[in-house]
């Protein structure tokens, strides 16, 4: 079967979960520290700490003076409380000294590649993080590629098997355009988390099934 083209899947998943148009989660330093503890773990358990860790300490000034320790205390809900303390720590630090302040609108005004760049460069920051505050929080055509986003679009034949992570952010933002980034990324996440599943997909209720390159391999 010829692989389908992203502008064949998209309205189709319109279709069966509804639009999804952007809105802002959380301002961008917010959604810095939110997705640092949201890795390896639920968004209940993620939003869990990041809840008791504001109510802790209510400031990003504080957190970034605040011991390690301390910080781990208050996200431990989240799981690997360590590393992620450092993390946010070493991360907050960086902007008070050399950003003068949390204010990150002003990567707003940069273009995607050189935004997420910047991002990188702060401690605990990858392609994944970066791509969801340009995303989520300042509405950037970066496309955050996760597991389901991963698995859904390899299944699709949209990226290579082979492919990386880091590189499948940018092959799908080459067949995404701009204004559809966001709900693109949406629904692809809600497909793979309620049809498209790592274990076992419900290719027999699929909508993508006729078009899709996996369904023989999947659904047989």
């Amino acid at each position: 079967m010829k692989k389908p083209d992203i502008y064949q899947i998209l309205p189709i998943l319109v279709s069966t979960y509804g639009d999804r148009p952007w809105k802002r989660r959380l301002e961008p330093v917010a959604e810095l520290v939110q997705t640092i503890l949201s890795q390896n773990t639920s968004d209940a358990n993620s939003g869990r700490a990041y809840a008791s860790l504001m109510s802790k300490f209510g400031a990003w000034e504080r957190i970034a003076e605040a011991k390690t320790d301390e910080i781990a205390e208050a996200i431990r809900a989240g799981g690997l409380a360590e590393v992620k303390a450092k993390y946010i720590k070493s991360a907050l630090s960086v902007l008070a000294k050399e950003n003068h302040g949390f204010d990150l609108e002003f990567l707003r005004a940069m273009p995607v590649n050189k935004a997420r760049r910047w991002l990188i460069n702060l401690p605990g920051v990858g392609m994944k993080t970066a791509s969801c505050v340009l995303l989520f929080s300042l509405h950037r055509p970066a496309f955050p590629v996760d597991t389901h986003v991963y698995r859904v679009a390899k299944r699709l034949r949209l990226i290579g098997e082979g492919l990386s992570v880091n590189a499948a952010h940018l092959q799908m933002e080459k067949m995404v355009r701009a204004e559809d980034v966001y709900r693109c990324h949406m629904l692809i996440i809600e497909h793979g988390r309620k049809t498209c599943k790592a274990q076992r997909p419900l290719c027999d209720k699929c909508a993508l099934a006729d078009i899709c390159p996996g369904y023989q391999t999947f659904a047989g």
